[in-house]
């Protein structure tokens, strides 16, 4: 066992420092310096082969917010969602920022100049059917006491009966403007209403068995 020990020593107004070597012989100092010198060696030949063999960069998709930037989706003039929008998803080209470096989906390092795509990542888009929002409303406020919205929206009985009762005595216009304006009736095939993609949107939360609720904490 070897230990190193300073001492600072001072005498008659100077100040000095004093080393001392606590080890059983000369030998014993010379293994110390020899497992020492060892030991750092191979520290140094692990962190090398470590970092070329690209196991401390993590994927490209593990990147950070901040570390990447998402190109804006292709809007569909016609549906206003991402033209590639398939099974409620669409997919965008991520570029890493400038000297960043990450692995590509083949497995291979690669550093970036903040100009290559790195990966592709997901994002929710609506499956709409050609039932436009602007157009529903508009029917619901001018017409709908004839039962056009209801027509338009694909619900021809409750048109014919509108059409029949004048809207319900304007009753029933005013509820169905209510209720069309705030999406809770929308087409009958289900899907949704066309609204502007870079306009507001409306978000509908609900509550299921599968929610997570959290835990209240009294106070």
């Amino acid at each position: 066992m070897c230990r190193f020990k300073n001492l600072l020593m001072s005498r008659d107004g100077s100040v000095g420092v004093l080393t001392t070597f606590n080890m059983a012989s000369h030998g014993s100092w010379l293994f110390c310096l020899r497992t020492l010198s060892l030991s750092i060696f191979f520290d140094c030949t692990y962190c090398h082969f470590h970092r070329v063999l690209g196991n401390d960069v993590d994927s490209c998709k593990s990147l950070r917010l901040g570390q990447y930037l998402c190109k804006e989706p292709w809007i569909d003039d016609a549906t206003q969602e991402p033209a590639n929008c398939k099974d409620m998803i669409a997919w965008v080209e991520c570029l890493p920022a400038p000297n960043v470096s990450c692995r590509l989906s083949n497995g291979t390092e690669f550093r970036f100049s903040g100009e290559e795509v790195g990966f592709n990542q997901s994002i929710p888009c609506r499956n709409v059917s050609g039932y436009s929002y602007k157009i529903a409303v508009a029917l619901s406020l001018f017409l709908g006491w004839l039962g056009a919205d209801r027509f338009y929206l694909g619900y021809p009985a409750l048109g014919l009966l509108k059409f029949c009762t004048v809207g319900f005595c304007g009753i029933g216009s005013l509820v169905d403007f209510m209720l069309i304006s705030m999406q809770i009736v929308g087409p009958s095939d289900k899907s949704d209403y066309i609204v502007d993609y870079y306009g507001a949107r409306l978000t509908r939360l609900s509550i299921t068995n599968d929610t997570y609720r959290r835990t209240q904490i009294s106070p």
